[in-house]
């Protein structure tokens, strides 16, 4: 059995099943992704009672908060690129806000799952804690047979050393946190680096 979701997924009915605009998403409560965060951002009468409550809609606000505060930093530093930041942001949030599928954890016996989201969320947290690297997206996918999960992540890499020993580290720390934290059998880790960190002022990371 699926570990249970303690939060059913109950539909809002204040908006009814209408199409949703192009780029929008709809959360598994039944919101649009776009008025979740319009909700969020009313600083002056507050979210209404279904955002207060529900999970799903807490959750995306925090996920595309973190996103928004990137962003303003990626703008400050790429003025006269903002059409291209803002694509990449938006293939962020399509890719990362929503749940994803169930994942088997490697323990057949009691048949066990955990959504792809969560998931993912720790495996980019472990990427990250090798040095010169930040995760930018991470899928995963189960294979079609056993338990097996393959991982596709990409990255951002400093060039302080050769990228093949980067990558490396970075398929350790995921593969260890895979196994030691989640319980989740990786049988392959794909990275492709899609941007360069450089070094800050005075020699930080």
């Amino acid at each position: 059995m699926a570990i249970e979701d303690q939060h059913p997924r109950s539909h809002d009915s204040r908006l009814p099943d209408l199409a949703l605009p192009a780029g929008d998403e709809r959360l598994p409560c039944g919101r649009a992704l776009s008025y979740a965060w319009e909700q969020a951002r009313d600083t002056a009468s507050g979210p209404d009672r279904h955002s207060a409550a529900c999970p799903h809609c807490r959750e995306a606000a925090d996920g595309l908060a973190a996103l928004d505060e990137a962003a303003q930093v990626l703008r400050a530093q790429e003025p006269t690129r903002f059409g291209v930041l803002a694509n990449r942001v938006m293939d962020i949030v399509r890719s990362e806000v929503r749940l994803g599928d169930l994942l088997p954890l490697d323990d057949p016996a009691l048949d066990l799952c955990i959504c792809e989201y969560a998931a993912a969320k720790v495996l980019r947290r472990a990427a990250d804690t090798v040095p010169g690297t930040k995760a930018a997206s991470c899928r995963l996918s189960p294979e079609q047979e056993g338990t097996g999960v393959r991982v596709a992540m990409t990255l951002a890499v400093a060039l302080d050393q050769p990228l093949p020993t980067r990558a490396q580290e970075v398929r350790r720390s995921v593969i260890d946190a895979a196994d030691r934290v989640l319980g989740l059998a990786v049988t392959d880790v794909d990275l492709t680096a899609v941007d360069v960190l450089l070094p800050e002022p005075g020699g930080a990371r």
